[in-house]
C-alpha cells in the first residue's frame, strides 16, 4: 500500500479484476487453498485485525468479487460459508446486504489465519514486485504518453472518490497495470502484470480512509512522471511497494506494522 498506511496501521493492520491465484500454487512452498477458502481467510483476517468492524456492511457480492479478484460464484459461496458460521450476517430489504456480525465467533476467526509458509511466500512476492515496479516506473517516466498520463490522473481521481475498498482496489490495479504498459518494455510488461495479479490475490479489505491516504502516492507518482523525473518517480514507487512488507496481512498478523 503506502507509507501513509504504515504510519496509521499500527493499531490494527491492509487491496482488480481477474481470476484469483491465491490457491493456484503460483509460489513455491505456499499452502494450497481452494479459492473459496482463500476468500474466507482474507475476509476473516480483515475482521480479526479490526479492518472490518462489527456491523460494517460489505460491498455487494459482485463488488466483493471484483475487489478480491475472484469470480462472482467464488465470492457468493465464500460469503454463504461465512454466514453459515456466523462471521457475517445477511439482511433483507432496502437497507439489507451482508454485514460483519456483531460478535463473530472467535474460534472460527482463529482458524482463518495465514500459515507461516504463506506469509513467507508473499513477502518474496512483494520483493519480486519491488524489482519490477522500480524498472517499469523508470521507463514510464521516459516513455509515458500524454494520454497515458491523463488516464493515470483520472484513476487517481477515481480512487479519491471511492467509497469502499472494492472500488478503490479495482482502480488501483488499473493504475499500476497502466504504469507498466506506459513503460514500453514489451514482453517484460506481461511478466510484471502477472506478478501484480499474483500479489493482488492476497490483499485483504482495508478501511477506505487509509486507502485514500495511500492514493497520495499515486498522485505524487503521476506528477513525477509528468515531469520526467526518473529518480523521484522510482523512489515514490519503491516506498509504495516496500511498505507492503508491513501493511499486508503477513506483516500485520506478525505485528510487523507496529514494528515500523
Amino acid at each position: 500500500m503506502t507509507r501513509q498506511l504504515e504510519d496509521t496501521a499500527s493499531p490494527a493492520g491492509a487491496s482488480s479484476t481477474g481470476a484469483s491465484r491465491i490457491g493456484a500454487g503460483a509460489l513455491a512452498g505456499i499452502d494450497r487453498r481452494s479459492a473459496i477458502d482463500a476468500v474466507r481467510l482474507r475476509i476473516g483476517m480483515a475482521i480479526s485485525l479490526g479492518l472490518l468492524k462489527p456491523g460494517e456492511r460489505l460491498p455487494d457480492q459482485e463488488d466483493v468479487a471484483l475487489g478480491l479478484s475472484v469470480s462472482p460464484i467464488t465470492a457468493r459461496r465464500a460469503l454463504a460459508s461465512l454466514a453459515d458460521q456466523g462471521v457475517v450476517v445477511r439482511r433483507r430489504g432496502r437497507a439489507g446486504g451482508t454485514f460483519v456480525a456483531d460478535e463473530p465467533p472467535r474460534q472460527v476467526l482463529a482458524e482463518l489465519t495465514a500459515s507461516p509458509a504463506e506469509s513467507q511466500a508473499v513477502n518474496r512476492l512483494v520483493d519480486r514486485r519491488l524489482l519490477f515496479e522500480c524498472a517499469v516506473t523508470h521507463y514510464a517516466a521516459v516513455n509515458a504518453t500524454a494520454e497515458q498520463l491523463d488516464e493515470l490522473e483520472r484513476l487517481t481521481r477515481n480512487m479519491a472518490a471511492s467509497t469502499d475498498w472494492s472500488a478503490y482496489h479495482q482502480a488501483d490495479e488499473q493504475f499500476h497495470q497502466l504504469v507498466g504498459t506506459a513503460s514500453g518494455l514489451g514482453s517484460a510488461v506481461g511478466i510484471y502484470h502477472e506478478t501484480l495479479a499474483e500479489l493482488y490475490a492476497y490483499f485483504i479489505p482495508y478501511p477506505i480512509e487509509l486507502l485514500h491516504k495511500s492514493n497520495c502516492d499515486h498522485v505524487a507518482l503521476v506528477a513525477a512522471l509528468r515531469a520526467g523525473d526518473v529518480q523521484d518517480a522510482v523512489e515514490i514507487s519503491r516506498k509504495h511497494v516496500d511498505v507492503l512488507h508491513r501493511t499486508m496481512f503477513m506483516g500485520l498478523a506478525d505485528g510487523g506494522a507496529a514494528a515500523g
